[in-house]
């Protein structure tokens, strides 16, 4: 029995929501025909967003520790909610020993399915994964590289990270109206596809809302965890 360790509370909402992402995903007759999976939810791991700008402390010794309990408790597979933590992926995976899912591969997968080879598709993200490259620079090895739509400077300042911090604070309707505007600015400029690459976005925002087709990350990772123990 493969067990899914997640490495959760970053933030706590969006773990639950993938969680509900893997049951959807399931195909289940009973309870024990579900994913076993053992949860370590610790909000308190430092801001990975913060982190990456140079204003707060490292996550990483929190994460691994985190990832500690879960392999001690058992967890054959390890999965981070969280599209900023992987920033910090061959590090967490190097020290906690254990195959890992990418959250990032998983949306990319669904995106140029999605979308095809040659649509633009917009990135709706934190700051630290957009100006990291988290998503630009990825690349599967048997696609062709994305073609990325992203917000603007004051889009990001004024509509992506307040939306984002919005639902980190429960004002889940001021999120979204912040969100959905940022949505459509990708849309105006010609995005065919959009992904949702923070976990907190899609808890709020949808395709009706984008008024374009969506990838959502958190339920992207919760196909993969789905698939990868052969209970689809």
């Amino acid at each position: 029995m493969n067990v899914i360790g997640v490495l959760g509370g970053m933030g706590p909402l969006a773990t639950v929501d993938f969680m509900r992402k893997v049951l959807d995903a399931t195909s289940a007759a009973r309870d024990q025909d579900h994913v076993p999976m053992i949860v370590s939810c610790l909000p308190q791991i430092p801001d990975r967003t913060a982190a990456f700008r140079g204003l707060g402390d490292s996550p990483l010794e929190a994460i691994v520790a985190s990832g500690r309990r879960l392999t001690s408790a058992g967890a054959d597979l390890i999965v981070m909610p969280c599209n900023t933590a992987h920033l910090w992926f061959d590090e967490v995976q190097a020290q906690l020993q254990r195959p890992m899912l990418h959250l990032v591969d998983a949306a990319l997968r669904e995106a140029l399915d999605l979308a095809g080879p040659e649509a633009r598709i917009g990135l709706l993200a934190t700051d630290a994964t957009t100006a990291s490259g988290l998503y630009i620079n990825r690349r599967l090895a048997d696609a062709p590289p994305v073609q990325w739509l992203l917000p603007t400077a004051a889009e990001m300042l004024e509509r992506v990270m307040p939306g984002i911090e919005a639902v980190k604070a429960g004002r889940l309707q001021d999120g979204q109206a912040l969100l959905a505007d940022a949505a459509r600015a990708l849309r105006q400029r010609g995005a065919a596809v959009l992904v949702l690459a923070c976990t907190e976005i899609p808890i709020v925002l949808g395709a009706a809302a984008c008024g374009l087709p969506v990838v959502d990350a958190t339920a992207a990772l919760a196909r993969l965890v789905v698939a990868s123990v052969g209970r689809g």
